[in-house]
């Protein structure tokens, strides 16, 4: 699953780097993320047909995805990405 490991990078680095915005980060992103569920429209049209994208400034993410009959799915080829 590269989203998951793409969080568990993010989180590592902060960890190590800028430990104090760790946790309000990582919940800002898992909230986010989880909010798809309940609202997949939330995020613009994505640069690659097909996908949306929700950004989360002023942080560096893009989350990329695609909603298939109301299920979101990360594409194979795209990750949570800085911008």
């Amino acid at each position: 699953m590269p989203a998951a490991a793409d969080l568990q990078s993010i989180s590592d680095y902060l960890k190590e780097h800028r430990p104090r915005y760790r946790d309000p980060t990582m919940r800002k992103l898992y909230g986010t993320i989880r909010e798809l569920k309940q609202w997949p429209g939330r995020g613009r049209p994505g640069r690659e047909e097909g996908t949306r994208e929700v950004l989360f400034p002023p942080m560096p993410y893009v989350a990329v995805y695609r909603v298939r009959e109301q299920t979101i799915v990360a594409p194979p080829d795209r990750r949570l990405c800085s911008q």
